[in-house]
């Protein structure tokens, strides 16, 4: 693990390994951005390159140090994660007791990561607080967060940023099909993260590809036969794993409809669903340009719907009732 396995963060990295150049980082950071953006890793990089023997702007990998940390077995660092719903006042407490007793390392550093800082209590977070109010030079905080925002502004101020961005889909594609993973569902997947690996993670999970099969087969069905539709997620969805995954489902509808709009402006080289072009450019043509992107209003009204705890299979199958042509 080190900063040349984290792509697209540049900026994030760059201000780190100033700080390791110069020997003058912060006590506390707060890594910020969407999911899978390579926060965690970030976070586990920099420990490993402040704790490894050479000192460089990056680990060497080969030292003890950086073994442990790849072990992960380094005393030198520790992690907080919810207790539950929240991390509560207790965690940070036996934190800051774990720190006294180190206080006799052979480390020249000690590191905490409180990974969903944002999930802190409010107690927790004010006993943090006073723990970053008197920063020993020996310890370094990293805060990581999908929003920095929800942070308490006292903390905020007495801690650096780093921010790590969404990737774009096409710096991510080349990347994961280079590592071997399959390109159709790589394509749908670098649609719906904002990281490679958010990517990652979604393409290795059972019921992503097995979602995305029924989301063409529903596409299909519901131009045709609706009741074929409705009794295909009777069997497929709704009595199936993939119940708790609907909201997935309709954000891949609204990329098969993104699809047709794409084929009718002449833009086929970036369609998402590559193992089904064939039938898209054939299909594309049947509807005029603004019902396409009707229907993908339709699907993005019914994904919230879900969200908001509407019943899910009441608004998946008035969507679907709604796409039939009539």
């Amino acid at each position: 693990m080190s900063f040349q396995t984290i792509y697209g963060q540049e900026r994030a990295i760059r201000l780190l390994q100033n700080g390791l150049r110069s020997g003058n980082y912060s006590h506390a950071y707060i890594f910020q951005g969407p999911p899978g953006t390579g926060k965690r890793r970030a976070a586990m990089a920099f420990a490993k390159a402040l704790l490894c023997e050479q000192q460089l702007e990056d680990s060497c990998g080969t030292c003890i140090e950086c073994r442990r940390v790849d072990n992960y077995n380094h005393t030198a660092i520790q992690t907080i994660t919810p207790d539950g719903t929240t991390i509560k006042i207790e965690q940070i407490r036996e934190l800051q007791k774990q720190f006294a007793y180190r206080n006799t390392s052979t480390s020249a550093v000690q590191l905490y990561i409180i990974e969903e800082a944002e999930r802190m209590s409010i107690s927790a977070a004010n006993s943090l607080l006073k723990f970053l109010e008197e920063p020993n030079s020996r310890v370094v905080a990293i805060l990581i967060t999908h929003n920095g925002q929800a942070l308490l502004p006292t903390i905020r101020s007495r801690a650096q940023s780093v921010p790590f961005v969404p990737l774009a889909p096409r710096q991510m594609a080349p990347l994961l099909i280079q590592e071997g993973f399959p390109s159709a569902l790589v394509q749908a997947a670098v649609q719906l993260t904002a990281g490679i690996e958010a990517a990652k993670e979604l393409i290795q999970v059972n019921w992503f590809a097995e979602i995305r099969n029924v989301m063409i087969q529903l596409a299909k069905e519901s131009t045709g036969d609706i009741h074929s539709a409705l009794l295909t997620v009777q069997q497929k969805l709704t009595k199936s794993e993939l119940a708790d995954h609907l909201d997935t489902l309709l954000d891949l509808f609204v990329l098969w409809f993104k699809d047709m709009v794409l084929v009718q402006s002449d833009r086929k080289e970036r369609i998402v669903f590559i193992d089904q072009q064939e039938y898209v450019m054939k299909i594309a043509f049947s509807r005029e340009l603004s019902e396409w992107v009707s229907c993908m209003q339709k699907a993005m009204e019914a994904r919230n719907r879900i969200r908001a705890h509407v019943n899910a299979q009441l608004a998946l199958d008035s969507f679907l009732v709604s796409m039939e042509r009539r």
